[in-house]
């Protein structure tokens, strides 16, 4: 599967959309309601330009914040966001990949990557996700899913401005059901979809405390 993430252009391109999708922060906010202000580590996986780890970190002031991910156009714009703010540190990393040693947070999120893994590797990114959360600690996956039918997806990207034979082919896209049962068998707790707007979710688990 090609990964279109690699290519500036496309990485440049969706940045430039990025602030226009329709009701993102309505997820982004619901991130933040899971997410104590008292954290002290937060990881986010594939966080892009820093989008939503800066709303993350506004809302936990005193947290560390570990940022992965391997688009070299990413990365720099990133640096360029946190630039001389020491509270942050970048991982470059594949997420097709086992994450590498990372410590242990109070938190995992990520938001809109997810999706672009094979179906068997998120899985295995959720289990790494759980070995690395405290006790308490929440993951919350603002993702991109699948919508029931053909004619919901066209509907989702119609409303996005694009056509369907226009889709990001680095997109595997899988439905809420399945992940929300994944989450349950690894372990985690109080699993459940938060928040949804078509094929925008927001997928929660939290590890129980041991």
């Amino acid at each position: 599967m090609p990964n279109e993430w690699v290519n500036a252009q496309h990485v440049l391109k969706y940045l430039g959309r990025a602030d226009t999708i329709p009701h993102r922060t309505e997820g982004e906010a619901a991130v933040l309601d899971e997410l104590t202000t008292t954290a002290r580590r937060v990881l986010d996986l594939g966080t892009g330009d820093g989008r939503l780890l800066e709303i993350v970190l506004a809302h936990c002031p005193s947290a560390q914040g570990v940022a992965v991910d391997f688009s070299d156009t990413m990365l720099e714009k990133f640096a360029q966001r946190f630039a001389g703010r020491e509270c942050i540190k970048i991982v470059r990393h594949d997420l097709s990949q086992p994450l590498p040693e990372l410590g242990q947070f109070d938190a995992v999120v990520s938001s809109f990557a997810i999706h672009h893994l094979d179906h068997p590797r998120k899985r295995a990114l959720y289990e790494e996700v759980f070995a690395l959360l405290l006790p308490g600690g929440v993951f919350c996956n603002l993702e991109h899913v699948s919508s029931p039918s053909p004619a919901l997806h066209e509907r989702f990207m119609t409303t996005l401005g694009y056509k369907v034979e226009d889709e990001d082919v680095s997109n595997q896209l899988l439905d809420v059901e399945t992940q929300l049962r994944w989450l349950r068998e690894i372990g985690f707790c109080d699993v459940d979809c938060l928040w949804k707007w078509r094929e925008m979710a927001l997928l929660r688990g939290v590890r129980g405390e041991d």
